[in-house]
């Protein structure tokens, strides 16, 4: 039986065309995880860069073909909306656990120290209230501009709506170069100690998760200014704000947890 009658849907699902796109992502991500390995043990990095381009490019094609389903097709009803909520749903709480790892390693550690001392001995942590403060304030704005985005769209302000974007782009981008001026300044690295370890893994993979959302946020501002966002009709810059928010609320957790709590002495030195 034909999915559509006339040209129009005789239902409110969409039945996706086969697609080369899972099967080239996962051969890509193989090679780049696989060359990662093979770099790590010296034998050269070749393998992980072109994996890691075939990635990018792999996720730029899939990505179009589904905007394309949305704006040109209009195969996103409703009911197919309700689907892709619940998709991102459950992306944003497997990424929940992904730093819930993290969190556990740098507690455990913390609160039964090795040596009895935390931060281990030589270690000299950042200054919660320095850059790490002036970080927490950008994305708490963040959070504030990507919302009066989302607000502006409900309300069909499209001037409100690029500006509200415009701005969250900058900041996170500000975020970003400001974490880079911190990790530059850092007085202990990655290898050698349990703290720098945990600190790097949790920050640093918060930092991907920015530019990551950046970007997303990005390429939200590139479709509202081509007006494929209606006020009904706008889930991938739902999407886009959800991660976004994820994002301030895990940057909470760490300045509080790793910066304030983890940095300052938790368990003092015995007499």
């Amino acid at each position: 039986m034909s999915e559509t009658t006339a040209g129009h849907p005789k239902h409110q699902f969409h039945l996706v065309a086969p697609s080369i796109w899972p099967l080239i992502s996962s051969l890509s991500a193989g090679a780049m995880f696989g060359g990662t390995v093979l770099g790590l043990h010296g034998h050269g990095w070749i393998l992980a860069e072109v994996g890691f381009m075939f990635v990018l490019f792999c996720m730029f094609m899939w990505w179009r073909d589904v905007i394309k389903e949305a704006v040109v097709e209009k195969h996103h009803t409703p009911i197919v909306q309700i689907g892709l909520r619940y998709g991102m749903t459950l992306f944003i709480s497997s990424e929940v656990m992904f730093f819930v790892a993290f969190f556990w390693a740098f507690f455990a550690s913390s609160l039964y120290p090795v040596g009895g001392v935390w931060p281990p001995k030589g270690i000299t942590p950042f200054d919660p209230f320095h850059l790490p403060f002036l970080n927490t304030l950008i994305l708490l704005l963040s959070g504030t501009t990507v919302t009066w985005a989302h607000h502006s769209l409900i309300e069909g302000d499209r001037k409100g709506l690029l500006q509200g974007l415009g701005i969250t782009v900058l900041l996170g981008l500000t975020f970003t170069c400001l974490q880079a001026i911190e990790y530059g300044d850092a007085l202990f690295t990655f290898d050698g100690n349990i703290f720098g370890a945990t600190f790097f893994m949790a920050t640093g993979f918060h930092g991907f998760h920015v530019m990551v959302g950046t970007i997303f946020l990005a390429v939200c501002w590139v479709r509202a200014y081509k007006g494929q966002f209606k006020p009904d009709h706008h889930f991938g810059f739902e999407a886009a704000a959800w991660y976004w928010h994820f994002v301030d609320v895990v940057w909470l957790f760490l300045f509080l947890g790793v910066y304030v709590w983890g940095g300052h002495g938790i368990v003092p030195p015995a007499e």
